[in-house]
């Protein structure tokens, strides 16, 4: 483990979307990167690749001055996965979501890798403890979940499997968090959150547009425009104790009778409001007690979604689904 005030040298294997976003991300902070992929022709085409982006989001703006020269200087193209991993301090597999991809690759970057090396896959769903058994030395492995775009999404979720040492995800929430990203750790359970969540949205979607409840388009109209406008800027915890969790139980009642036992009321909520935690209007809900932050957080939350809301409107509606 490095010096986290000095260049770590990085690889990056796979360089794909996902690999290439977070790539250059750890090159425009200022790590060495080595890229690698299914040979040493992917690997350097993808490199003009993100370098070219790189410019293009400098020129709108999207990118701070001096992205494109951060990442000229810092991100290399490797020959194979072996000759990327050999000296690199931390490394990110991302390669596809297919376990005996992955499995594959992770034998040959453990392999190859610096005994101290730290090694991070990026796998959206797979159980890291599914992953770690092909690892050597599996304490120094962990999921670290990136978010597609990776350069512009702030979250990724650290997840260790049940080998993962302590300061392997101490180091990786330092380093990550490093890059300006906002780190969670989270249990190793398939989909870990934002997937889980992110897919169990996407069935109920699907359900109501089969049963002609809603088109696709007004599925997702209603969704940016509603509770998905607020999820911008909080998750559902926050949002349910500012609604009221005797609401949330109220519409549960309504919703079971419509829909049956998938939509009954959760254990844990019901518990809440026999306690009478029911949100900020009782002074605490799911979340710890607010005391008198209760006008700051409201002030907060309506200055927050006039200015998206202002934000949006200055964006106008997304091209190419219309």
């Amino acid at each position: 483990m490095t010096d986290s005030h000095k260049p770590t040298r990085t690889a990056v294997i796979g360089s794909g979307y996902m690999g290439g976003g977070i790539a250059q991300v750890l090159a425009m902070a200022g790590h060495p990167v080595a890229l690698a992929d299914v040979d040493a022709q992917t690997a350097a085409r993808s490199r003009e690749r993100l370098v070219g982006e790189a410019q293009h989001y400098e020129e709108l703006g999207l990118f701070c001055a001096g992205s494109v020269t951060r990442v000229q200087e810092n991100l290399t193209a490797s020959e194979s996965v072996e000759s990327a991993v050999a000296q690199a301090e931390y490394i990110t597999e991302a390669v596809p979501e297919t376990l005996e991809i992955k499995l594959n690759i992770l034998r040959r970057i453990s392999k190859a890798a610096l005994p101290e090396a730290i090694i991070g896959t990026n796998t959206s769903a797979i159980p890291i403890d599914d992953l770690a058994g092909e690892v050597l030395q599996p304490g120094r492995f962990l999921g670290v979940h990136w978010m597609n775009p990776a350069p512009f999404i702030p979250g990724v979720e650290l997840i260790p499997s049940g080998s993962t040492d302590s300061a392997t995800v101490d180091f990786a929430e330092r380093f990550i968090g490093s890059l300006g990203k906002i780190t969670a750790r989270v249990s190793d359970t398939p989909g870990f959150v934002a997937n889980r969540l992110q897919f169990a949205l996407y069935k109920e979607a699907l359900a109501i547009v089969e049963e002609k409840t809603a088109t696709p388009h007004q599925v997702d109209a209603v969704v940016s425009n509603t509770f998905g406008f607020r999820l911008a800027l909080f998750g559902p915890f926050a949002i349910g104790d500012m609604a009221g969790l005797d609401v949330y139980a109220g519409a549960y009642k309504t919703l079971e009778k419509a829909y049956g036992e998938r939509f009954a009321a959760p254990a844990l909520l019901t518990s809440l409001v026999e306690q009478g935690r029911i949100g900020i209007k009782s002074g605490a809900g799911i979340l710890d007690e607010i005391g008198d932050g209760k006008d700051a957080l409201l002030a907060y939350r309506d200055k927050a979604y006039a200015q998206l809301a202002q934000l949006r409107a200055e964006l106008g509606p997304a091209p190419g689904f219309g």
